[in-house]
């Protein structure tokens, strides 16, 4: 009876749906961390995923994400059954269709600002030189205009952040999952991005998969999922 159910809201969502994932486990040596989590979100919407730590918040996501391989379970993104997908067709469609944004920026120290965000355009293989006016009009949408040449240790924790954040739109993604984007801010600069996810998501469409402790980010939310002891609430 469960596994007719799942398949029925796998149906349905597909057609509708940028992301739907269905019986997702995921286990750590005696630890399970996922039990049969189902997930469905809409292009354009902004939906975040709360819950304690120890959730399995994090773990989902990035399961979401490709970066980490779920046990069980089916997950269709943009069309795509990527569960099918490893190797270098799993690490092209992970740059082409999902942008990134974590809680430490983790960009290169040694690329200024305009080079971090350009790495993953030449990386898909885009003409170098388009690549570059993609990621310039990026920065200066993103108010980052006149700190193209700066290096990370030059800008402050909101502006490495906003760089994070062109970095994961270069490539023109169907959906930017963020795990806890605001942990490293201070509130006014927490209150900047959460702004600015709701203004590229009415512009341009994006879909917004997050995961934080923020309750003011997460309100600002379309939907709020939560999560407990590896279950979606």
């Amino acid at each position: 009876m469960l596994l007719l159910l799942r398949l029925k809201f796998a149906i349905i969502n597909y057609f509708r749906s940028m992301l739907t994932a269905t019986g997702i486990y995921k286990k750590y040596d005696h630890l399970t961390v996922l039990k049969g989590v189902d997930i469905s979100i809409k292009k354009g919407e902004i939906v975040s995923i709360v819950g304690s730590s120890g959730a399995g918040k994090s773990t989902l996501l990035h399961i979401l994400g490709t970066l980490d391989k779920a046990d069980k379970g089916q997950i269709i993104l943009n069309g795509e059954q990527i569960e099918s997908l490893s190797g270098r067709k799993l690490a092209a469609f992970r740059n082409k269709h999902i942008g990134f944004v974590f809680q430490f920026h983790h960009l290169l120290p040694e690329f200024s600002a305009l080079e971090n965000v350009c790495i993953p355009g030449w990386i898909a293989g885009d003409k170098k030189r388009e690549v570059v006016i993609r990621a310039k009009e990026l920065l200066k949408t993103l108010g980052l205009g006149n700190r193209l040449e700066n290096k990370p240790q030059q800008l402050s924790g909101g502006e490495q952040q906003r760089v994070a954040v062109a970095r994961a739109l270069i490539n023109r993604p169907a959906i930017v999952m963020a795990d806890e984007p605001t942990g490293n801010l201070d509130s006014a600069n927490a209150r900047e991005l959460h702004q600015l996810f709701i203004e590229l998501r009415n512009t341009f469409e994006l879909t917004f998969l997050i995961v934080t402790h923020n309750e003011e980010l997460a309100k600002m939310s379309d939907r709020i999922l939560m999560m407990k002891d590896g279950i979606m609430y």
